[in-house]
């Protein structure tokens, strides 16, 4: 049965892994079963048809493939419309869904628990929030990304260890569960 996808490539184009999206999407379409393949802006989303595998071994088949052409590894999530789709309905910000800029999701390779993330004082970090989600994490930063000191605590490796975790901002979030509904 043919699924809908989205690929999430973690940390390129910054720090030397440069991959050009036009190649991403040539790289990807030579790829046995893939269909219908898309790019989105220049950091690391596809959106794909496949008519074989799970999340896991499409993206560990995406991995390999990109470091066969690029020559370096890159980590790969893999997540198909409907758990796209449930992770936008399931925002516990909805009124931060209207700055786009501020709200962030960020998947994991596999489920986390609180206790992952218990250390920190969220009354602390105030007005910037987070919670949980399936296999996801939502950060709510109004002052922006780049200027929160919970994004920049949350993303500790001791609090990410043992899975890849890679963040989007809520209009790609949106965009990767449009682009996945064909």
């Amino acid at each position: 049965m043919t699924k809908s996808y989205a690929a999430l490539l973690r940390g390129i184009n910054v720090g030397g892994k440069k991959i050009p999206m036009a190649e991403l999407r040539t790289v990807m379409e030579r790829l046995d079963g893939y269909d219908a393949v898309r790019t989105y802006l220049q950091s690391g989303q596809a959106a794909f048809t496949a008519d074989h595998g799970d999340e896991d071994s499409l993206a560990a088949e995406l991995a390999g493939a990109i470091e066969e052409h690029f020559g370096f590894r890159v980590d790969v999530l893999v997540r198909d419309h409907a758990y796209l789709a449930a992770i936008a309905d399931a925002c516990p910000f909805p009124a931060a869904e209207r700055e786009p800029r501020q709200l962030h999701v960020t998947y994991f390779s596999a489920p986390v628990t609180p206790d992952r993330f218990a250390e920190i004082d969220q009354q602390a970090h105030l007005p910037e929030e987070f919670r949980l989600g399936d296999r996801a994490l939502y950060l709510y930063v109004p002052e922006g990304l780049g200027r929160s000191k919970l994004a920049e605590y949350l993303a500790r490796p001791r609090l990410t260890k043992g899975v890849i975790a890679t963040t989007r901002n809520w209009n790609t979030v949106r965009k990767l569960v449009e682009l996945t509904a064909d």
